[in-house]
């Protein structure tokens, strides 16, 4: 019976190494979690970096040639741009949300006598009945949700504050000290690796910066081609629906079809032609953007297959939601890089040992 049994010791000092790197990892990740809102700041600023550093550059070999002058002149362009455009839509984007905000009285009035475009959610849904039956039982407070909303809308507001503002000084010290950075952790490698990681680093740069670049033009264009549709039919706040449209647009594949939704619905209540006109639009762009302007941009800097981009979107929005799915392409095609480099080094490292001996 004893020769069936066998113990197994292990040394002190393994269990603690054991111990030790399972500690680190839940350390590593208890801090992640609590920094989680942090390091979406760093994404977001990295991103934001690799999209304006092409500028930076250009400003670097046309004059400007010390990286501090072409980093404020940049951030100066982009200061100027957002003020013009600001000047050009704010004005009417104002006017149209006052509109809106004294209609809202006629939509409450329609939709609680079952009138108009909206009556049908009280004939058919009685959600008026609803929300007093909520109201009668729960109050406003339990319906709605209203325990401790004005701090919460007070931190938020700061939140967001802060949050701008810390982003726009990481951007601007990413992009000022980029190089230096780069050239510190090429410096790390040893010296017969330094040119093949630095190669990679372009490679991540082109592939990142390329996306992040050609996502924020694709959005744009999805932006003003529905401002034009919508001012075309007549249908009111086409201003702020084309904002909500270019900034639904930088969520991969998804963010298009809740655009086309939402601004939908909105022309509908204006009338069925410009309603009909609006759906028709959005899926022939939506064909445009997938199949022209979407191959273009992952093509030629992601270089990632469709059902490649949906795997890392799904992934990415179930990790970090919007964010997440945002971020998605630029990460998988950095591990694609980084797959095709190792690959690329593993099939030299055969060949050359091969090579001596063929001879």
């Amino acid at each position: 019976m004893a020769d069936r049994f066998r113990l197994v010791h292990f040394p002190a000092r393994t269990v603690f190494v054991v111990l030790a790197i399972v500690i680190a990892v839940g350390a590593t990740l208890e801090v992640i979690w609590i920094s989680r809102h942090v390091i979406t700041w760093i994404l977001i600023s990295l991103f934001l970096a690799l999209a304006m550093n092409p500028l930076v550059e250009l400003l670097q070999r046309h004059g400007l040639r010390r990286r501090g002058l072409a980093t404020g002149a940049s951030y100066l362009i982009l200061l100027v741009a957002i003020a013009g455009i600001g000047a050009l839509f704010i004005p009417t984007l104002v006017h149209q949300t006052n509109s809106f905000v004294d209609k809202v009285p006629d939509y409450v009035d329609d939709l609680t006598s079952g009138r108009g475009k909206l009556g049908f959610l009280q004939t058919k849904y009685h959600v008026v009945d609803k929300v007093r039956s909520g109201l009668h039982k729960g109050g406003a407070q339990k319906l709605l949700g209203l325990s401790g909303t004005a701090v919460s809308v007070t931190k938020s507001v700061i939140t967001a504050i802060v949050a701008t503002v810390t982003i726009a000084f990481m951007t601007f010290f990413m992009l000022l000290e980029g190089p230096t950075w780069v050239e510190r952790f090429l410096g790390l490698a040893p010296p017969q690796s330094r040119e093949r990681w630095r190669r990679v680093g372009n490679d991540i740069y082109r592939t990142v910066g390329g996306y992040v670049t050609g996502n924020l033009l694709i959005s744009l264009i999805a932006g003003t081609a529905a401002t034009v549709v919508l001012l075309a039919t007549g249908v009111p706040f086409a201003v702020a629906l084309g904002l909500i449209v270019a900034i639904l647009d930088l969520i991969p594949l998804a963010g298009a079809t809740l655009a086309a939704i939402i601004v939908g619905l909105v022309a509908f209540l204006h009338s069925i032609v410009a309603g009909i006109v609006v759906i028709v639009f959005f899926i022939v762009y939506q064909q445009i953007e997938n199949h022209l302007l979407q191959p273009i941009v992952y093509g030629r800097t992601v270089q990632l297959s469709p059902l490649v981009v949906l795997i890392a979107v799904l992934i990415g929005a179930e990790l970090a939601g919007v964010l997440g799915a945002l971020g998605a392409i630029p990460v998988a095609g950095t591990i694609q890089v980084l797959i095709v480099d190792w690959n690329r080094n593993r099939k030299q490292r055969i060949v050359e040992p091969a090579a001596p001996a063929a001879e």
